[in-house]
């Protein structure tokens, strides 16, 4: 299971509790961190409470723009124009590419209904029905209408793969297929529950629509059972939802729009689908707080229990029990899966009760959170993973030259630490996540000299839970251990890993004198401690502000102080270990007793290579990109900092430039 995708696909315990913190104060951290544009609006629809952030920029829609096509369908079908039953034929001329089903799964000839066509726009995003509906209503219909609702910024500009059809060409060029605001979508979708626009029925049925959308963007992240009425676009650089989440304190209007996002891939680890999910789940908790839970809090999980957790316990038990009970996967906790419960205790001798308490979930092994297992497919244990044999390619030519992209770069003798050449070594830049080789470096001492250290249980907050960048995937409420969440900090990057441990320190450090007094947030010693190490080991360019890297202002460090602080970790075996870790895998525990199992990766694609080993990657939108490596060939050894990288790729093809030259000087 990827690392991103765990965390979207995370199924929590419990609701989170109740915060003070405002909606602006939930939201904007998220926003800012987010490498690319984003336009945000929120709405209680009850409350009338509201966030808006950008809200009125013209963004692109991609097949968000399917929304409002949809209303024009049924504003016309309202007045005569057509009947919804009239039936569209489908041709293979008709085909277009993208989202959806038509083109690839239906035959040439197939006929069905204009209702079923805007089925399939809406629940699969299909280009192909899209086009047919936009064929039937008219190109230029939908624009009118809602211009004629006030919302002038909301435009379909040509068929979906079709611009040479674009009656915009312009704000083709700009916006792709379509354009929108996010206070445009938010007005919409409150019409729409207001059935205040065409008619009550056509609200319902449009409503109805959007509740069966695929794409579980906004709804992934919140409590099972909670619908969700959206719709969502993706291109390349963009990723875009609105709708209505229909929650216990009344309906939320929300909208998510991106645009010139850094992080193109098309997945569910997708920078710009987390966002909104994310936004999505802080939205629906800022609003929730106080309702009752959809998930029982209790450590025991027995009859009429709801939530998450049910799920998963009734997938674990799928693939645990032969035969498999084949229980619905529904998150409600009834007979059925209270027989399948009391079968599996009677299988493993335990005390029969149906209820699944910590005994049972020992019993049961690590939950299967992630509902795309096949039914009775493990994930790999732990133990696979860390004794998995990866190879390595071969050693590099030592031909070319040194061309970097970088800002800055530093070589040194890796045996000695000496500075051997630099360019613009000693200029203090942003230095993203190789901070967390100093958060590391402390945690590694410390179990130097106590290795008890390792085995200390960590409980992870809130604050770290809600980090943003990039993560370790564990979640708020689970245990985990200092020496196994190593790895989570140094492996994946993760920025909640390295709050968890400063949090876990920084008393420590407190007691010992090492942090100003005062009612200072547990991290503030370990910070402390960050910079009364790099003064020990006279890093002069260097200043901390955060255990993780993200940006802040006076975080900074030079390529020279980073050799310095690289060599003085690299002494220290367990450090080495940990950098030199291609993937590992964990267990961690939650609340109640279930465990869930994590695999973590190395984000230093240098590993790879034979010949290279550690330390660490980084990358912000101030930083750029960051490589601290190590590297050895023919008995000679060198450390290479490369700060500023022009992208991810150019640290590596920077470095390894670097290295082939310092091998070929005498």
């Amino acid at each position: 299971m990827s690392r991103r995708l765990a965390v979207l696909l995370l199924l929590l315990l419990v609701a989170h509790p109740a915060s003070a913190q405002s909606l602006s104060e939930r939201l904007t951290p998220l926003i800012s961190a987010h490498e690319g544009d984003v336009a945000v609006a929120v709405k209680h629809l009850t409350k009338g409470e509201s966030f808006n952030h950008k809200a009125d920029e013209p963004m692109p829609t991609a097949s968000l723009i399917k929304l409002p096509i949809m209303l024009e369908a049924y504003r016309q079908a309202s007045e005569g124009k057509f009947s919804l039953d009239d039936r569209v034929t489908f041709t293979d001329d008709d085909k277009t590419p993208g989202s959806g089903i038509l083109s690839t799964h239906f035959s040439n000839g197939a006929s069905f209904t204009v209702r079923d066509a805007i089925r399939l726009m809406i629940a699969y995003s299909d280009n192909t029905a899209t086009n047919l509906v936009l064929a039937k209503i008219g190109l230029p219909a939908t624009n009118q209408t809602m211009e004629g609702l006030g919302f002038p910024s909301t435009k379909v500009h040509a068929f979906v793969f079709r611009p040479a059809s674009s009656i915009a060409p312009e704000r083709s060029k700009e916006f792709g297929l379509g354009s929108t605001t996010a206070s445009d979508m938010i007005a919409l979708v409150e019409m729409l529950n207001a059935k205040k626009v065409v008619n009550p029925a056509a609200c319902d049925a449009m409503l109805d629509h959007l509740r069966r959308c695929e794409d579980k963007r906004l709804s992934r992240l919140l409590p099972t059972g909670i619908k969700v009425a959206h719709k969502t676009g993706s291109v390349a650089a963009v990723r875009t939802d609105a709708g209505i989440i229909e929650a216990k304190s009344g309906p939320i209007a929300i909208c998510v729009l991106t645009k010139n996002n850094k992080d193109q891939r098309w997945s569910d680890e997708n920078a710009g689908e987390v966002l909104t999910s994310k936004i999505a789940r802080e939205v629906y908790d800022y609003f929730e707080a106080g309702q009752p839970s959809a998930a029982s809090d209790s450590p025991e999980i027995k009859l009429n229990a709801t939530g998450d957790i049910v799920q998963a316990l009734q997938r674990t038990l799928n693939s645990r029990l032969t035969p498999s009970p084949n229980l619905t996967v529904d998150g409600d906790f009834g007979t059925i899966t209270e027989a399948a419960v009391k079968e599996f205790q009677s299988s493993k001798q335990l005390k029969v009760t149906g209820i699944a308490n910590a005994e049972t979930f020992k019993a049961l092994g690590p939950l299967i959170f992630d509902p795309l297992q096949v039914v009775n497919a493990k994930q790999p244990a732990p133990a696979e993973i860390n004794a998995a044999q990866l190879t390595r390619e071969p050693r590099e030519s030592l031909d070319g030259p040194p061309l970097t992209t970088c800002k800055a770069w530093a070589i040194a003798d890796a045996k000695t630490g000496k500075l051997l050449w630099g360019f613009h070594e000693a200029e203090k830049r942003d230095i993203a996540s190789t901070t967390k080789m100093m958060t590391a470096y402390i945690a590694c001492q410390l179990a130097k000299d106590d290795p008890k250290i390792l085995a200390e249980t960590i409980t992870f907050s809130e604050t770290a839970d809600k980090t943003p960048g990039t993560t370790s995937d564990v979640r708020a409420g689970e245990k985990v251990t200092v020496g196994e969440l190593l790895y989570g900090l140094m492996l994946p990057s993760g920025n909640d890993a390295a709050t968890a441990l400063a949090e876990h320190f920084g008393p420590r450090m407190a007691s010992e004198g090492r942090q100003a007094p005062g009612n200072s947030p547990p991290a503030t010693g370990f910070i402390a401690e960050m910079n009364r190490q790099a003064a020990l080991l006279n890093m002069t360019d260097t200043h901390y502000e955060n255990p993780h890297g993200l940006t802040a202002t006076g975080h900074q460090a030079s390529a020279r102080d980073l050799v310095k602080l690289a060599h003085a970790a690299m002494q220290n075996p367990l450090y080495r270990q940990y950098v030199n870790t291609r993937q590992h895998g964990t267990t961690v525990t939650g609340e109640g007793g279930y465990e869930r199992n994590i695999i973590w990766k190395n984000t230093n694609k240098l590993l790879a290579i034979d010949g290279y080993s550690g330390v660490k990657t980084g990358t912000t939108n101030a930083a750029g990109a960051c490589l601290v490596s190590w590297g050895e060939r023919d008995g000679r050894e060198f450390i290479v900092v490369v700060l500023g990288a022009t992208h991810t790729d150019a640290r590596y093809v920077d470095a390894r430039n670097l290295y082939r030259w310092a091998w070929q000087q005498k």
